[in-house]
Formats: structure tokens, C-alpha cells, sequence
């Protein structure tokens, strides 16, 4: 196990070696101005002549993109031989990879349907899930596509994880973390996110919960997919190490609305994770840590309600 860890301290190291700490210390200011602005402040919203789709669509769009374009761009003043921020196919998937992850957010294509078939509280709990699974999908599907489309059919590593030990010990140094979050009043109003299943007349309320759960984790593989798969290994090609810093600030971007200290620390994780994953070029390892946390997550919140 030691043997395993060390590896990835060994990435973490590659990593620092060639990172610019000026410019390090300039994205933190960025996201903690942003992040103060979510919770603190009034993080600016759109508000055009649209329908109410619209506007959330764009205010998502802009969310996600000014920083993780920004962090592209700073680095032309803090890295020389930058010369892929003229590459046409980066400059596009700057504008177009947002436009994904607002387009998965706000995807409601699927809610008229499901409206005919439930209605009352079996509507509520179909929606909850569904929401997870077809938003997943989707992301699945954009970013394989892009991925074949740029003939990187092996850029998931659907050959799958060959050694779990080293994730399975990030999982157990994220414990007691995940214990000392289950004693904050912000941390207990979102979890367990099935908590939401306990007011509903539904029937078969055990195997509610467990489909409730797993749909919840299968989202955790489009994120991982999106993020440390599309938005790191299919941009090493052209940008290298230095595409996990801007990804990081993607995936903060996405948990505004969460506890902040989940905010903050999914910065951190954003950027371990991609670290990995430009190692090793395989997505399972994020997939096994973000559905490991998401889990102990669920179950402290449970234990936190009930004790």
C-alpha cells in the first residue's frame, strides 16, 4: 500500500516541478474572489430578453467559461513556449466544453415525458433520478463522441482500473474530513441527498433509496469522464501538465451552490485528481475516489440526522 502512495506522491512532485507558483497564487486569487462572490457577495447573474432557460443557460456558459479560459490565458503571461493557446482545436473546445457542462445542467428534455408517465410524490422521486441518469448520459455520449471524432478512442481507458489501493487509500484519508463537515449545519441541509426520499409517499421506500443512490454515483462518472478525461487527457496532447490548473477551476465552478468548504476543497481535488489522471491516462481511479467520497458523504449525513 505504501508502495502505491508513494506513486502518487511521485506525480504530485512531477507536477510542482513545473509549475510557475506566481501564477498558482494568481488562480487562487481569482477563484477565492469568485468564490467570496458566491457565497458572500452577489455573484452576477444573466438576465436577458429570453425565457427563464435561456438566462439560466448563459449564467451557467459564463460561470463555467471566464475562468477556465481565463486560467488558459494567464498563463501566457507566467510560461514561455505557449504557443498552444493558438491551436485552433483548444481555442474552440474553450467555447464549446462550457457550453457542455451549462447545456448538461440545465437539460430538460426529458422532464415532459416523465411528467406523463408519474405524477404526485412518484414524479418527484422520478425526476431526482432521471435528472442524474439522462444528464449523465448525455455528457457520456458528447464527450466519446468527441473523443472518436478525434480518433483517441482509448483516451477513457476502457480497459478499466489495474490497481485500486492507492484510491482506496485516498477514500480513507478523506474520512475524517468528510466527519468533521458532518458537524456543520451547511453540510447537514444537503446531506445525505437522499434525505429528500423520507417526506415522499412512495412504496418500496429501501429500494427507492438504493436507486436513488445509484443514479446519484453514475453521475459521478459523466463528471469524471468530462473533467478528468475530456478536460485533461484529450488536452495533453496539446497543452500538456498545464491543462490540470484550468480544469481545476472548471470543476470549483461547478459545486457553487454546495457547502463552500466543498467548494474550496473541490479545487483541490479538481487538481489532484487531474494530476492522476495525466498520469496514469485512465479516468477509473477519479471515478472509484469521487464515488467513494460521494458515498461517505451520504452515509455521514445519514449517521449525523439520525445520532
Amino acid at each position: 500500500m505504501k508502495e502505491d502512495f508513494s506513486v502518487v506522491f511521485k506525480y504530485i512532485r512531477s507536477f510542482a516541478k513545473g509549475l510557475k507558483w506566481l501564477y498558482l497564487l494568481t488562480i487562487l486569487a481569482m477563484m477565492a474572489g469568485l468564490i467570496w462572490l458566491n457565497y458572500y457577495g452577489r455573484l452576477p447573474k444573466f438576465y436577458g430578453s429570453g425565457n427563464q432557460w435561456q438566462n439560466d443557460f448563459i449564467s451557467s456558459y459564463l460561470l463555467y467559461s471566464l475562468p477556465f479560459a481565463a486560467a488558459y490565458f494567464l498563463q501566457g503571461l507566467f510560461y514561455n513556449g505557449n504557443g498552444y493557446l493558438k491551436n485552433k482545436w483548444l481555442l474552440l473546445m474553450l467555447l464549446f466544453a462550457p457550453a457542455i457542462f451549462a447545456l448538461r445542467v440545465n437539460f430538460t428534455l426529458h422532464i415532459p415525458l416523465v411528467k406523463k408517465i408519474f405524477q404526485g410524490d412518484e414524479l418527484l422521486f422520478w425526476l431526482k433520478c432521471t435528472n442524474w441518469l439522462i444528464r449523465a448520459v448525455f455528457v457520456i455520449l458528447i464527450v466519446c463522441f468527441i473523443a472518436l471524432r478525434n480518433k483517441m478512442a482509448n483516451v477513457y481507458s476502457i480497459k478499466g482500473l489495474t490497481n485500486s489501493k492507492a484510491y482506496l487509500l485516498l477514500i480513507a484519508l478523506m474520512l475524517p474530513l468528510i466527519v468533521i463537515a458532518g458537524t456543520q449545519p451547511s453540510f447537514l441541509h444537503t446531506y445525505p441527498r437522499a434525505q429528500v426520499i423520507a417526506p415522499l409517499d412512495i412504496p418500496f421506500k429501501p429500494l427507492r433509496y438504493l436507486l436513488f443512490e445509484l443514479s446519484y454515483a453514475f453521475d459521478f462518472i459523466s463528471i469524471e469522464f468530462f473533467f478528468r478525461g475530456f478536460l485533461i487527457v484529450t488536452f495533453i496532447r496539446i497543452c500538456g501538465m498545464r491543462c490540470i490548473i484550468p480544469a481545476a477551476c472548471f470543476y470549483c465552478c461547478i459545486h457553487f451552490g454546495k457547502p463552500m468548504g466543498e467548494a474550496i476543497s473541490s479545487f483541490w481535488g479538481g487538481m489532484l485528481l487531474g494530476i492522476i489522471s495525466y498520469h496514469t491516462k485512465n479516468v477509473w481511479g477519479g471515478i472509484l475516489v469521487h464515488i467513494g467520497v460521494a458515498m461517505l458523504m451520504e452515509l455521514t449525513g445519514s449517521l449525523a440526522h439520525v445520532l
